[in-house]
């Protein structure tokens, strides 16, 4: 499920833009981020929007808890992050009011804390060789372009200590190495880069720092009045990309599945997902969804129905470090069985687990591609139980609606990926 964090927030604090609107206080283990989180939906999809210099922009940039504001995303479950940010120009080409999407970064900040891994015995070496997110910057840079605003594809951003603006000297030789110059890029982006979050910067030219001699050089009250008067572009920039972040792996997702019209029987179309597990790409993507949606609950086994059930299962358990137990149809399991009867359309079908398959209490990931009617998962389910395994969720890559399959399932938490209505 995607859950999108918005660092700056450009005026997405309004409860009226927001739907199901909450205030949240987070600790973390490097203490409180900048502001309470406002979480809520736009256009239905989770976001989670923090002031990243506090409400009344009294944190300076070199006193913001970027490991607290970062670790607070984390734990509310943000799968992306957009951060809004003010910057100026150090290219004639890069006017105020232009947007800015960077790709690179450039760290002159000297007294910050830079990474999650800074303790001895917990270093670790994260790469940074491309540290903003090629997809969201893509996103961004079209959505942008559908407005007509002024826009740069790509950038290296060079970012400062603050809060002092540069000297002319220092902006002069900046112009050798960047694009742009900011304040809060670094460590924000290398800190999502650590977490695993994808992260871009959607920078917004207020200035042209104090290199260029026929320009008033760059004041705190400028950088304000030019983020004001580009305020509504950058929220209406953002309402339109939540929802396309938010679809991209699930149309990525469906445009690898195979629909085979009247198989098995005239009127059915049969969603063939071996298209999807013959490409390493969507593959990937469908147990990294997988991975990054279960990786912090606890589960302690997962449990695949037969038999893409098994394929999927079987991955996913390997990825999340825990045991895989096989639900098969009667007859296949070589040990003792518990079986569940359930019924079909013309008659009924059994599936069966190893009575010693699951401890008392164990929580259970059940897996299987598709939902149509829900009899199978729901007999599935109801033997995990049998045993007094503990179901987590329910998941499944593909959801049929129409069948009613969610119905059955009402009483376990189901996820899908993606879903096929009126077909």
């Amino acid at each position: 499920m995607v859950k999108i964090g918005i660092i700056g927030g450009s005026g997405l604090d309004n409860p009226e833009l927001i739907s199901n609107y909450e205030e949240k206080e987070v600790e973390t283990k490097y203490g409180k981020p900048s502001s309470k989180i406002i979480l809520g939906k736009i256009s239905g999809v989770d976001i989670c929007v923090l002031a990243r210099h506090g409400k009344n922009h009294k944190i300076p940039p070199s006193q913001i808890n970027y490991r607290a504001n970062i670790a607070a995303l984390k734990i509310l479950g943000c799968t992306h992050i957009l951060a809004t940010s003010a910057v100026g120009s150090l290219k004639e080409k890069i006017k105020p009011g232009d947007f800015v999407f960077p790709n690179q970064f450039i760290d002159f900040t000297k007294s910050r804390k830079l990474s999650f891994y800074d303790e001895i015995g917990e270093i670790k070496h994260t790469e940074m060789v491309n540290p903003f997110s090629k997809e969201l910057r893509r996103i961004l840079v079209n959505a942008v372009g559908e407005f007509g605003f002024r826009k740069h594809d790509w950038a290296t951003i060079l970012v400062i200590e603050g809060p002092r603006f540069s000297t002319r000297s220092e902006s002069f030789m900046f112009r050798n190495f960047a694009d742009i110059i900011g304040m809060t890029a670094v460590p924000e982006c290398s800190l999502a880069k650590e977490a695993g979050i994808p992260y871009q910067t959607i920078a917004i030219v207020t200035d042209y720092d104090c290199w260029k001699k026929d320009e008033k050089s760059v004041t705190w009250e400028m950088i304000k009045q030019r983020m004001k008067e580009n305020a509504d572009k950058v929220k209406q920039l953002i309402l339109k990309v939540v929802p396309k972040i938010a679809n991209r792996d699930s149309e990525f997702i469906k445009s690898k599945i195979r629909t085979i019209p009247d198989f098995p029987k005239q009127g059915i179309m049969f969603r063939d997902i071996t298209t999807l597990l013959g490409d390493k790409e969507s593959f990937d993507k469908v147990i990294n969804i997988f991975y990054n949606r279960y990786k912090d609950k606890g589960i302690e086994v997962v449990a695949g129905i037969e038999a893409r059930g098994f394929i999927i299962g079987g991955v996913l358990a390997n990825k999340l470090g825990v045991g895989f137990i096989p639900i098969r149809k009667p007859g296949k399991l070589p040990y003792e069985t518990e079986s569940e009867e359930y019924s079909l359309e013309y008659g009924t079908d059994k599936v069966e687990i190893h009575k010693d398959a699951i401890q008392k209490g164990q929580k259970v990931l059940l897996v299987d591609d598709l939902i149509a009617t829900g009899g199978t998962a729901c007999a599935s389910a109801n033997l995990i139980e049998r045993l007094s395994g503990q179901i987590y969720e329910i998941a499944f890559i593909i959801d049929l609606p129409d069948l009613g399959g969610r119905e059955k399932l009402k009483k376990w938490k189901v996820f899908s990926l993606v879903e096929f209505k009126g077909e």
